[in-house]
């Protein structure tokens, strides 16, 4: 029988269960107010909903704001582009929904240092062990890069920040929250967000890949 296409099964993880489904709705429904009150800051919920990916607009010369005679086309692809961001999250909520199929493993070792060590080389392994999670890892190393480098020696670090927190996203707002004003800390802040993102991205890209168990005829 032959292997769905991954566009496909992207869709499938995007739509097939609750919290998928959930989250759609929730973007729905960011947008819907986007439209109903598109001056006050719930205005800014559909870009926060679908980080990071729909923060690459940002960077884009052309978009809702947009006037003119392209202003149709940027709106139309401004909004599918939030729809694809919206489904690869979605997707990702549905990869980890998934349960994956239980495997005959080896005796745990016996220490609990040891056995905290194996748990947390799982645990991070799908950041680290495709190439859209590593190349993901890149662009938050980059950004951290930038930022402290403006930070400790440009002269004129202004929104050098920005750049991480896009990258992050939505994680990487909570970075505002901490009670510091180190550079450092931030920044190690940041790197752990992003270094969840990409065990996300790494659970899905392992979904996506996984070949697919059919039923015995």
């Amino acid at each position: 029988m032959p292997q769905t296409s991954r566009p496909r099964r992207l869709l499938a993880l995007a739509t097939d269960n609750w919290p998928a489904r959930a989250y759609l709705t929730a973007v729905g429904v960011s947008v819907a107010a986007m439209f109903v009150a598109p001056e006050s800051p719930v205005a800014a919920g559909p870009l926060i909903l679908t980080a990071p990916l729909s923060l690459l607009s940002v960077i884009l010369p052309f978009g809702p704001g947009t006037e003119g005679s392209l202003q149709a086309l940027a709106v139309g692809s401004w909004t599918v582009w939030l729809l694809l961001c919206a489904l690869v999250n979605a997707a990702v909520l549905g990869a980890l929904a998934k349960r994956s199929t239980p495997t005959t493993t080896t005796a745990p070792p016996t220490r609990t240092s040891a056995r905290a060590h194996v748990r947390l080389r799982t645990l991070l392994a799908p950041a680290v062990d495709n190439w859209p999670a590593r190349a993901y890892l890149a662009v938050v190393a980059a950004s951290l890069a930038f930022f402290l480098c403006a930070d400790y020696i440009l002269t004129d670090p202004t929104f050098a920040a920005l750049w991480p927190l896009m990258a992050t996203a939505p994680a990487g707002f909570l970075a505002f929250l901490l009670p510091t004003s180190s550079p450092l800390v931030f920044a190690a802040a940041t790197a752990l967000c992003g270094l969840a993102n990409a065990v996300l991205l790494g659970h899905l890209a392992h979904r996506l890949r996984a070949p697919e168990a059919h039923p015995a005829t």
